[in-house]
């Protein structure tokens, strides 16, 4: 069975894993400069270097349908820049998954695939996707909705040992990102970490750089660029997330319950 998941951030990754290691083949599609903060456990970071491991998995960047095909036969997973999935033309997977977390409605007809997933707000499943994946942090989260929407975005990052919003690092202004400390560093309160122009970005307590985005983008004020995790452990810098995990398992329940499609595994 063959799924494309378009997006390669930690929420997409953590699907890509879950239904990698059930035997599921996954082409992920990406934009030519993704936007992705916790670049060590996301599969779309082979857009800019190549090939990548997460946990053991590994996905290589594709030029072409030929060159996906090859790295699918080979077993792993293929990472192409294509934003409107033209792929899909191609490779005919049996499930399409938006986990681009754009908040909008998918921009695919729901005949895209035999099943076309979408995780989180913007998607009304039984209009424009067979089903939604909740991603809200709470009960519902990695829930698969079958009819109506996903709860509306909280614009509120989730808790970690009392840190919600001053963990997270956004730009001020717009420029090209420079990173001056590597992800999963231990970082001290007032460190320099990234400037965005004239803009120093300095971390804001003491923690592990979980996250920044890719040095030499372009970014704008308000995007989020970077994620200190007060933990103070640096493994979890390169694992994947609870909410990834259990989002992903929300996306392998749905496809398993289509039983056409169980059969092909």
């Amino acid at each position: 069975m063959r799924t494309i998941i378009r997006g390669g951030g930690d929420l997409a990754s953590g699907v890509a894993y879950r239904l990698y290691r059930v035997g599921i083949e996954v082409l992920i599609t990406e934009i030519p400069q993704p936007l992705m903060v916790r670049r060590l456990v996301c599969f779309g970071e082979a857009v800019y270097i190549d090939r990548i491991s997460v946990e053991g998995i590994i996905a290589c960047k594709a030029g072409t349908p030929q060159e996906a095909e090859a790295i699918l036969s080979q077993g792993n997973i293929a990472v192409m820049v294509d934003p409107d999935a033209e792929i899909r033309h191609t490779l005919q997977p049996e499930v399409i998954v938006d986990a681009r977390m754009t908040k909008q409605a998918p921009d695919l007809p729901l005949n895209a695939a035999p099943l076309v997933l979408s995780l989180g707000p913007g998607c009304v499943a039984g209009v424009n996707c067979h089903a939604v994946v909740e991603t809200n942090r709470g009960h519902f989260l990695g829930r698969a909705i079958w009819n109506g929407s996903a709860q509306a975005d909280t614009g509120i990052p989730g808790e970690v040992n009392s840190k919600r919003n001053s963990r997270v690092l956004r730009a001020q202004r717009s420029g090209a990102l420079e990173v001056l400390v590597e992800i999963g560093e231990l970082v001290e309160g007032g460190q320099l970490l990234a400037r965005v122009e004239d803009q120093e970005v300095r971390a804001p307590f003491k923690g592990i750089l979980r996250g920044i985005a890719h040095p030499g983008i372009q970014v704008w004020p308000g995007l989020k660029i970077g994620d200190v995790d007060p933990r103070l452990d640096p493994a979890y810098a390169s694992l994947i997330s609870d909410k990834s995990l259990a989002i992903g398992g929300g996306v392998l329940e749905a496809i398993l319950s289509r039983p056409e499609l169980r059969r092909k595994l």
